[in-house]
């Protein structure tokens, strides 16, 4: 099976990714709770202009609208049975306009959390999760994905089980879960915790990393901390524009594009090979990144200082990677913004 995403990172020296997926819907008029999922389907011509709009930016990958495409995600929108329609027109669509930029682009099929807690802790069992992600793994691949692309997990055993899916379904993919609790993910994975998870998985993925989390300092921060590890794996940096606040009743992103530029320079020092944004990342972000990786000399991998002094404070002291004690475990409902 040809892997496009391989073939391109031995081509080029780093891959700008995408931006958000909910934060540009909102500003396209989508709802609060609503699922953007049924866009693909509803609104099709707006999902094709979330991908054209990264494209045009520069981008070299963009995901699907897909992120909360699982049966467990939809059926808080009794679309359970819908798993297979939406998640291949999201990726049919996304397919046609990567198909018409002119320069190879990537379509990773976004695969996001089940939104369930698994067995010992849950109830999901690992055979019912790797059900579900092969059902979701299998209608991207059917829709022309060229890869899949999980995301913002916080669990091992769901990683586990998404890689075992994967395998299923035959595709290659790449992983990345959110590191947002003092430097861990919500369950307590460390930077160093998902660089031995990667190279103990039977199906590893093709580049791994971190997404969304805090604001860009601190994703670096994980960044250096994968590096650290000494993968020879290509390493994933997403990281939100900014820090999150709450602004006349909605979630703004302090990021600016001139931040997000050095943010996407000082990620490829750091040791990230896929480069790109999550939650407030727009356009006129990417495009500050697109410019900042063509125009600006790659140089020495940024220390902490560096990195607070360009980009502003961590959000937590530490990179949960010393003998702090392990962070209460807790669940959340997320979606990528």
């Amino acid at each position: 099976m040809t892997n496009a995403l391989s073939n391109l990172l031995e081509t080029v020296d780093v891959i700008l990714a995408d931006g958000a997926t909910g934060t540009n819907l909102f500003n396209m008029g989508l709802q609060s709770g609503d699922a953007p999922e049924l866009w693909n389907v509803d609104a099709p011509d707006k999902i094709r202009a979330l991908y054209q709009g990264s494209v045009d930016a520069g981008s070299d990958l963009f995901l699907t609208n897909t992120f909360g495409g699982t049966a467990a995600r939809l059926k808080l929108h009794d679309a359970q049975n819908r798993v297979a329609e939406l998640n291949r027109i999201g990726a049919e669509l996304g397919r046609e306009v990567a198909d018409k930029a002119g320069r190879p682009i990537i379509v990773a099929g976004s695969v996001g959390p089940t939104g369930e807690i698994m067995e010992p802790v849950g109830s999901l069992s690992h055979a019912e999760a790797v059900e579900m992600f092969h059902e979701q793994a299998a209608a991207l691949k059917t829709g022309g994905a060229d890869v899949l692309w999980l995301e913002t997990i916080s669990a091992p055993e769901e990683f586990r089980a998404a890689a075992e899916a994967f395998a299923l379904a035959d595709m290659p993919w790449c992983g990345t879960m959110s590191f947002d609790t003092a430097g861990r993910t919500m369950m307590g994975v460390t930077s160093s915790d998902l660089a031995m998870i990667v190279e103990t998985l039977p199906n590893p993925p093709v580049a791994f990393g971190a997404n969304c989390g805090t604001g860009a300092s601190d994703i670096l921060r994980t960044v250096l901390g994968f590096a650290a590890q000494g993968n020879e794996r290509p390493l994933i940096s997403k990281g939100n524009a900014g820090i999150p606040k709450y602004v006349d009743g909605h979630i703004h992103y302090d990021g600016t594009p001139e931040l997000m530029g050095q943010y996407a320079a000082m990620a490829r020092d750091a040791g990230a090979t896929i480069i790109g944004g999550c939650c407030g990342t727009m356009p006129a972000h990417l495009r500050k990144m697109r410019e900042a990786l063509d125009n600006g000399p790659r140089g020495e991998r940024p220390t902490l200082d560096q990195i607070v002094s360009a980009l502003g404070p961590f959000t937590s002291a530490s990179d949960g990677t010393g003998d702090e004690a392990v962070p209460e475990r807790r669940t959340r409902r997320r979606r990528r913004a």
